[in-house]
């Protein structure tokens, strides 16, 4: 895995440094010296990484990083700050400002690199996420702000020194909601439900710390779910096997209250914008195949899943139907009444609709006021019968339109076929339903009619 790299440093020396290293490891870097000259990179050239010093002239690295972190464009890409051996105030003061990570002086490469591979990781899935939004700027996170401030997350406490979980627990319960867990294969479980952080106690007697993560991270239910190791200071060897196994951060001991907070509040409030973005983009998805009007599938979804059926029954499988409805003299409604009665007739008759039909069935809306019910292992008969209690369904009740002040008697015309040998396609199936459609309106409206191969 390779990244991008911007290093930020007012010492010339300590940029060569960094840079010799990094590219000896196939990174490509970017270098400048100051804050605001940074921001601008950042926001041209979107780095993977930011190594950011905290002793600058001018802007130091805390107003920089805040402000990275406040502008869409840069907000995602993950900081690590660069800081003196026994900075603790910066590490804190550093994660307030939004810093992902850290490293110290005189810079560890081994770890240094561990750190790199594992916030790349994170970076890959956020990208992978944020492609497929039109843009970072349009997401809607000022709007969603508050609720990705990083307080109120359930944090499960995975440790079995009783001392130091409720510690753990009596530093975090004024933000959030912490639960202590000192078995692993309990924890495994909750993994799975709705966890915000999990802090793990990699010194552990009775389970293997970072043998859980492994588990957490191979799961599909719990691989997205941020993890923060709690390690010896000395442990080099288990921080950097910890990394490369994608836990998310890691502190030392003694755990530092001001610290612990301050990281829990970074995950927790990644693990919302990660989850905002899947939401977006599961949102996304649902909407390219629903209709807005009436949230019955679009055509564009109905043409796959009639693919699929009108292939299996080609090749001896199980026959489909479909049937094509129309709602009868639609257009006298709309000029009648007005495009918003209208649009009162067809969600009322898309529910009509949905409930009479299997659950099996692809009710869909193929397009203004016409309908289509893809129907699985439907005869041409069964689908006939069906049809026909729609259109007694639909008939026999008015619609309540112009919000309940009037009643409108509403009528279908439906057009019914089935597959007919190996040889049926899609399109003939939709011809055929098409072709009954019209007779049915030719001949008068409101029934139905069904046409063999």
């Amino acid at each position: 895995m390779t990244a991008r790299i911007l290093v930020v440093d007012d010492v010339e020396a300590n940029v060569r440094v960094l840079e010799a290293k990094l590219t000896i490891e196939y990174y490509d870097v970017l270098k400048c010296s100051d804050g605001p000259t940074a921001l601008e990179i950042a926001a041209r050239d979107q780095p993977d990484i930011i190594l950011l010093d905290v002793m600058m002239p001018g802007m130091d690295g805390f107003e920089t990083c805040r402000r990275l972190k406040a502008d869409p464009v840069t907000r995602h890409i993950p900081v690590v700050m660069v800081t003196a051996l026994d900075g603790r105030e910066d590490r804190i003061k550093g994660l307030e400002a939004g810093a992902d990570d850290f490293v110290t002086k005189p810079i560890d490469d081994v770890v240094l690199f561990a750190r790199v591979r594992s916030l790349s990781r994170l970076k890959l899935v956020m990208d992978e996420l944020r492609e497929r939004e039109e843009s970072g700027r349009r997401l809607g996170l000022e709007e969603g702000s508050a609720r990705m401030r990083g307080i109120g997350g359930r944090v499960l406490i995975v440790d079995d020194n009783e001392r130091q979980a409720k510690k753990i627990f009596d530093q975090l319960k004024e933000e959030h909601r912490p639960v202590i867990e000192s078995d692993a294969g309990n924890a495994l479980m909750a993994s799975r439900g709705p966890v915000d952080l999990m802090i793990i106690n990699a010194a552990a007697e009775s389970f293997d710390g970072l043998r859980l993560a492994a588990h957490i991270r191979s799961a599909e239910a719990s691989r997205h779910l941020p993890l923060l190791i709690i390690i010896e200071p000395e442990d080099r060897t288990r921080l950097v096997k910890a990394l490369e196994l994608g836990v998310n951060d890691v502190l030392t001991r003694p755990v530092d209250a001001q610290e612990l907070a301050a990281r829990a509040r970074t995950q927790i409030r990644r693990k919302r914008y990660t989850d905002f973005l899947r939401d977006k983009l599961d949102h996304s998805l649902e909407m390219a195949v629903t209709d807005p009007l009436t949230g019955l599938h679009n055509r564009r979804y109905m043409t796959t899943q009639l693919q699929a059926l009108a292939t299996r029954a080609s090749r001896g499988g199980e026959p489909a139907a479909v049937m094509v409805l129309d709602i009868d003299h639609f257009k006298a409604v709309n000029d009648g009444f007005g495009h918003d009665a209208g649009d009162e007739v067809l969600r009322e008759f898309a529910v009509r609709l949905a409930t009479n039909v299997r659950a099996i069935d692809l009710p869909c809306r193929y397009g203004g006021e016409e309908f289509v019910v893809v129907m699985p292992g439907a005869s041409l008969a069964a689908a006939e019968r069906v049809a026909d209690r729609i259109r007694r369904d639909i008939g026999g009740a008015p619609f309540r339109i112009m919000g309940g002040r009037e009643l409108l008697t509403v009528t279908i015309s439906a057009g019914v076929a089935a597959t007919d040998g190996p040889y049926d396609t899609p399109e003939a199936l939709l011809k055929r339903a098409d072709e009954a459609l019209y007779e049915a309106k030719a001949s008068g409206r409101d029934r139905v009619i069904a046409k063999a191969a």
